[in-house]
């Protein structure tokens, strides 16, 4: 009777732990939140409310900035020493000297996280860097990032923070905004200063938009080692619009195979629910 009692209490456990494990992703990420934006639901939290630097995920910020002024998309400028990243002495492709189209500067930015092309934005704002940075402040208070700061365009400054909570919300935002779906889900673009240098290659900074099985709006990378490997993404998963927050991946392919991880767990819940 005592060994019946035993194995009942063994099996039941194992059921336990099985169904657990069905129950989680398996998120390697030290924060990470999903969302459900067709209802409104938290499929997924893990420190959703922890603040942390967020890397290149501030350029979506800089776009939405940038559009909201309605500046003329075409407007040339020009990249200037200012421009050059004095704090983590990134290099960039774009040289001093060389003029882009202010739109070729944002997709840049979006696509490939181009920082000195962001600080060139922020620059030739109305009012200049810091008018810029003061906007960037407003419009997170104005979507709800109650918990965050920004300090540069570029998220080269680890104080550059924010909760995945908030995060949420920022991707949400920027889906609103056609260039900016567009911008960060381009695959690959050529670009050419106007000087008629040779042109320049630049791919996106997240593999998974060049992937097949995934429908992505919304997309942006970061990574800092402040921060570790970020990853933002309004994608849609299972027939449902989802957003994905990853912050503080270590691991070259952590953030990516979260992602992974995410949808994989996803459809398994809707093959599920259907059978």
């Amino acid at each position: 009777m005592k060994r019946k009692i035993v194995l009942f209490c063994f099996l039941f456990l194992l059921t336990d732990y099985v169904s657990a494990q069905q129950s989680d992703p398996g998120i390697k990420s030290h924060a990470a939140l999903v969302v459900n934006m067709q209802t409104g639901q938290i499929v997924y939290d893990k420190n959703a409310d922890k603040v942390m630097p967020i890397a290149s995920i501030t350029k979506l910020m800089t776009a939405m900035v940038i559009l909201d002024a309605r500046l003329p998309a075409d407007e040339v400028i020009t990249i200037e020493k200012a421009d050059i990243d004095k704090l983590k002495n990134t290099s960039s492709r774009l040289p001093v000297g060389s003029s882009y189209a202010r739109h070729e500067l944002l997709r840049l930015a979006l696509m490939s996280s181009e920082n000195r092309a962001a600080a060139a934005l922020a620059r030739t704002y109305p009012g200049g860097a810091q008018a810029f940075i003061n906007a960037m402040n407003s419009k997170a208070k104005k979507i709800g990032m109650l918990n965050s700061r920004f300090v540069d365009p570029t998220g080269l400054s680890s104080d550059n923070a924010a909760t995945a909570r908030d995060l949420s919300n920022l991707v949400a935002a920027s889906h609103n905004y056609l260039t900016i779906r567009k911008f960060s889900t381009t695959p690959q673009h050529v670009v050419t200063p106007l000087e008629r240098h040779k042109q320049l290659q630049f791919v996106n900074s997240n593999s998974l938009v060049r992937g097949q099985n995934w429908e992505i709006d919304v997309s942006k990378t970061g990574y800092l080692s402040e921060a570790g490997r970020c990853l933002v993404m309004q994608a849609k998963i299972a027939d449902q619009p989802v957003v994905i927050v990853l912050l503080n991946s270590w691991g070259k392919n952590t953030r990516i195979g979260d992602a992974n991880r995410v949808k994989k767990w996803l459809e398994n819940h809707q093959r599920r629910k259907q059978a």
